[in-house]
């Protein structure tokens, strides 16, 4: 299944996780994706799977800070010139961090905000022209089922979350005549290195997590859940689909 050859995408938080993930799934079904990340020794796992998989000929990937409005601006836009256009952008890129709120520094908040929805606002605003013009282009952000249901400890992960979500709500309104669409996915219970150690404090209630397991009994799943689940929301096969989001969390929130 071929459903995005000659199709042009960027992918964020691509070393690590879903992003990662995602990153195959896009290559394996033809499509020519830029792959960014902050971390160069992620990327260079991306890259080693793309060959090991015999895709690394569309492949290019580029370390950036894509909380850094100039570094957006020259990276972002350096890969959509070297793509030749856009049509998909993947918005994977985010941290997850914890503390008490009453603890919570001011800089800690920034920090997280700074990273999951200032980057994604950049990163959106810059990649929209060349969307745009592409006549079928398609944003996939990363909003976290925290943006619906508490999840303790961690309050400046959660306000990102649901300002992502109501972000792409916003945009898919605006630019829907234009011949854009733009969805959520919405995680839980994946297996990550971002959910294997997310920085609990030490007296963190665990008590408190009972009801955060999934309910299909099989443990967290793998980012490929969540990647083909992207696949299908950016591939024609989600031609009808825009202005909302999906929860991905095997049951864990029903």
């Amino acid at each position: 299944m071929k459903r995005f050859e000659g199709r042009k995408i960027i992918v964020t938080g691509a070393g690590s996780g879903i992003g990662q993930a995602t990153v195959a799934r896009l290559l394996s079904e033809g499509g020519m994706v830029a792959a960014v990340d902050i971390s160069e020794a992620g990327l260079k796992k991306t890259a080693e799977q793309a060959q090991k998989d015999g895709n690394a000929d569309r492949l290019v990937v580029i370390a950036a800070d894509l909380s850094e409005e100039a570094a957006v601006k020259e990276h972002i836009g350096g890969a959509i010139e070297k793509l030749g256009g856009l049509d998909v952008l993947v918005n994977a890129a985010g941290i997850l961090r914890s503390c008490h709120t009453h603890e919570m520094t001011l800089e800690f908040w920034n920090t997280v905000l700074r990273t999951n929805l200032t980057s994604t606002f950049l990163v959106t605003r810059q990649a929209l022209p060349a969307l745009l013009k592409s006549g079928r282009g398609v944003v996939v952000n990363f909003s976290s089922t925290s943006a619906s249901f508490g999840h303790p400890y961690m309050a400046a992960y959660a306000a990102t979350k649901g300002a992502i979500q109501a972000f792409t709500h916003a945009i898919a309104v605006e630019y829907a005549r234009q011949g854009l669409r733009a969805v959520a996915v919405a995680p839980g219970s994946i297996s990550s290195g971002m959910t294997h150690n997310p920085g609990l404090p030490e007296d963190a209630d665990q008590s408190l997590f009972v009801k955060m397991m999934p309910a299909l009994g099989q443990g967290f799943a793998s980012p490929d859940s969540v990647a083909g689940v992207i696949a299908m929301f950016a591939s024609d096969d989600g031609v009808f689909i825009t202005g909302t989001e999906l929860r991905i969390d095997g049951g864990t929130h029903m």
